[in-house]
């Protein structure tokens, strides 16, 4: 799964949304800045977001942005799919070598394998909410490690994070 430029962004600002205070907010300028991207790229996610209810906007000198929901209510799946720029779809757009578009088209071994693992990742973003990624990365891989267990025994051993957090 490649996770586009959109999608990074969009799931960073909403992090920022998440880690603030009750009743604070954050301008388009301040994400922009604490997010390193321009101010127009933010202004894009914020209109996509706004526009899916997942963040509100308040106008004026104290406006802002704010999360629509709670952090805990807002699945990763929900905003991905706000974000994502349609990777089923443009794959076989995107591959066509010398032709307008694939030679596979009617008849293709490689799509049904990218809709398996685009399902399997959707399954997976189904799980997680936006409120499991906030906090460090040790803290975070340790809640995702509960919520879809061990993957196989070799992941504990291999990963020296899981074995330094406690819960």
């Amino acid at each position: 799964m490649k996770v586009s430029a959109q999608e990074e962004y969009g799931l960073r600002c909403l992090l920022q949304l998440a880690r603030l205070p009750e009743g604070e907010s954050l301008t388009l300028n301040q994400l922009a800045e604490r997010e390193g991207i321009s101010g127009a790229n933010a202004g894009k996610l914020m209109w996509l977001l706004n526009k899916a209810g997942l963040v509100s906007s308040t106008r004026g000198t104290k406006g802002g942005y704010t999360l629509a929901r709670p952090a805990a209510d807002i699945h990763l799946s929900e905003i991905i799919k706000v974000l994502d720029e349609d990777m089923l779809t443009g794959h076989c757009k995107s591959y066509t070598g010398l032709h307008d578009e694939c030679v596979h088209t009617g008849d293709c071994g490689i799509r049904p394998v990218l809709i398996s693992l685009h399902e399997i990742v959707q399954s997976a973003l189904e799980r997680i909410t936006l409120a499991q990624i906030v906090g460090t990365e040790a803290n975070v891989d340790l809640a995702l490690y509960q919520i879809h267990g061990a993957m196989s025994r070799g992941v504990e051993r291999d990963n020296p994070v899981r074995r330094q957090v406690t819960p």
